[in-house]
């Protein structure tokens, strides 16, 4: 399939979880997509060769500021966390004004996501899992030999699924995280991340690692959408407190920090954005 340049679209390239630019996960960003097909879409996200594009529509619900639809190199995904931290912000960026002052919703595949300002950062409610609960034996086995790890170092395995159709797996250390060097044939079509705390002193409290072979980005440097299913899960456990800080992308170079604060009933997921790149995309 080929793309015809039909017109000039506003475009913005942001960096997603990182105080530091160019630091944590780049998103494309076509802030007005209105006449693109959804294969437009999907060919320029593979284009892009950045782990998700997304594209900024009309809502349909009254309710929403905007609609966007999000797309890795091969798949829409009805809801992912950075496409929609930056996404918001490239929106506000580009002069959007909330329905509800201090408070953006968007809607998504998934439904309606309520974005709000913490602490200087944007965060957004962590939607509710469709899929929670212990992975079945075999499967088990087979997150353990993709991981290259022996069966009792994985400490816990959970479906968790929001969307994006994860996996939870849960190690003892964050050196074990960061030590991992996953066969990714062996890991088939499951997408996998994997998490565990890290010791006194450090300045982020778990460290996460997420793979997703077949995809542009075999390892996605920041995952907000993980990061919001593990964060009800180690919560609901017991294994971590209300309000925590995950480390991701330390093995890729960079510097991703996810802040993660339950209340009001809600787990919010927070990160700073920065925009790199504006300018227009022919499309």
């Amino acid at each position: 399939m080929t793309i015809e340049p039909i017109r000039p679209r506003p475009f913005h390239q942001v960096d997603v979880f990182s105080e530091r630019a160019y630091r944590g996960n780049p998103l494309a960003v076509v802030l007005d997509a209105e006449g693109l097909t959804g294969g437009q879409m999907q060919h320029f996200a593979n284009w892009t060769n950045l782990s998700e594009t997304t594209f900024l529509l009309p809502p349909t619900d009254p309710r929403a500021d905007y609609r966007v639809r999000i797309f890795t190199g091969s798949e829409e995904f009805p809801f992912a966390g950075h496409p929609t931290l930056g996404s918001a912000h490239a929106w506000l960026e580009a002069g959007g004004v909330p329905k509800t002052p201090g408070s953006v919703v968007q809607e998504c595949g998934a439904g309606l996501v309520h974005i709000k300002h913490d602490g200087g950062r944007l965060a957004f409610a962590a939607p509710p899992l469709t899929r929670f609960g212990p992975v079945d034996g075999p499967t088990r086995g087979q997150l353990a030999a993709a991981l290259r790890l022996a069966p009792e170092d994985i400490l816990d395995a959970s479906w968790l699924v929001n969307g994006p159709e994860w996996i939870g797996v849960l190690l003892a250390s964050a050196g074990q995280v960061l030590a991992l060097e996953p066969d990714l044939a062996l890991m088939g079509d499951l997408k996998v991340g994997v998490v565990a705390p890290h010791g006194p002193g450090a300045d982020a409290d778990f460290e996460v690692r997420t793979f997703i072979p077949g995809d542009a980005m075999v390892e996605d440097p920041v995952t907000g959408s993980f990061n919001a299913g593990a964060a009800q899960w180690l919560m609901a456990s017991g294994r971590a407190p209300q309000e925590y800080v995950a480390a991701q992308g330390t093995v890729l170079g960079r510097a991703g920090r996810i802040h993660v604060k339950a209340g009001g009933g809600e787990t919010w997921i927070g990160g700073h954005s920065s925009t790199c790149i504006r300018g227009e995309v022919l499309l």
